[in-house]
C-alpha cells in the first residue's frame, strides 16, 4: 500500500491532488498543532492580476491548539465574490465556480471540515478513486508520539510499505530512518506545468487548484494529475 499524511489544506496546489491521487489511503492529519500563516486557511488566486493570499480568517488562531480545533470566521460569500470577480472571463468559469460553491455549502464552523471538504470533492470531480480518512478518528491512540515515530506507526497499522510526502518534507524526513521501520520513503515533485492564465503574459505556477480548473476544465486538470516526479 500506499500512503499519504498530510494537513488538510483548502484549495490546495495542483501537486497536492497529485499526490492524493498517486497514492491508495489518504489521510487528513487534523489532529496536530495548527500553523499560523500555513495553507490549512489560506491559498494563492490570481486577484486583480496579481499573485495573492485568499484567506478564510479564524477565530482562535493559536498554535497550541490542533487543527480541528480551530474555527472560522464565515467569509464564504465575500470570497465568492472575489473569485468569481476575477475569474469570470476564464474559459471554464461556470463549471469551476460551480464547484467553489459547492465546497462552501457544507454546515460547519471548523476550518479543518472545510479544508477537507474542498480537498474531497475536487478529487471526486476530477475522478480520484483514493481512499480518505482522518487521523482524528482512526489513529488518536499515537498522538502523543513524537512527529517520525507517529508516521511509523500510522504506517504499520496500515500495512503500508511506501510512505509518499510532497517534496518540501525532504528538509524534515530521512530515508535512512523510514527504512529502518521497514517503510519505503518518497516524495513527490509536480512536474513542470504551464497553462494559460488568461490575459497574463508570465506563468505564475503553484496556485491553488481553483486557478488549474477555471482555466483548464476537468479534462485538462486530470491530465496534469499525471505530471510528477518521484524521488
Amino acid at each position: 500500500m500506499k500512503l499519504a499524511i498530510m494537513q488538510p489544506y483548502i484549495f490546495p496546489y495542483l501537486g497536492y491532488f497529485q499526490l492524493v491521487n498517486y497514492v491508495d489511503k489518504f489521510i487528513f492529519y487534523d489532529d496536530v498543532n495548527f500553523i499560523k500563516n500555513g495553507w490549512v486557511n489560506r491559498n494563492r488566486l490570481l486577484v486583480n492580476k496579481q499573485v495573492n493570499y485568499i484567506t478564510i480568517p479564524v477565530k482562535n488562531q493559536s498554535s497550541f491548539l490542533k487543527i480541528n480545533e480551530i474555527e472560522f470566521v464565515d467569509y464564504r460569500k465575500k470570497i465568492l465574490k472575489t473569485i468569481e470577480y476575477n475569474y469570470c472571463k476564464a474559459a471554464y468559469f461556470d463549471s469551476g465556480f460551480s464547484l467553489v460553491e459547492k465546497v462552501f455549502q457544507i454546515d460547519t464552523n471548523k476550518i479543518s471540515d472545510l479544508a477537507i471538504n474542498s480537498v474531497k470533492l475536487i478529487a471526486e470531480h476530477l475522478e480520484i478513486k483514493t481512499h480518505f480518512e482522518k487521523s482524528s478518528e482512526l489513529y488518536s491512540q499515537s498522538i502523543n508520539r513524537k512527529r517520525e515515530e507517529r508516521l511509523y506507526d500510522i504506517c504499520h497499522q496500515n500495512l503500508a510499505k511506501d510512505y509518499v510526502n510532497l517534496i518540501g518534507g525532504e528538509q524534515l524526513y530521512s530515508k535512512e530512518k523510514f527504512k529502518l521501520n521497514n517503510i519505503n520513503l518518497l516524495f513527490i515533485l509536480c512536474g513542470d506545468v504551464k497553462y494559460n492564465q488568461g490575459e497574463e503574459m508570465v506563468f505564475h505556477p503553484n496556485l491553488s487548484i481553483i486557478d488549474v480548473i477555471m482555466h483548464n476544465g476537468k479534462d485538462k486538470t486530470k491530465e496534469f494529475l499525471k505530471n510528477y516526479v518521484i524521488k
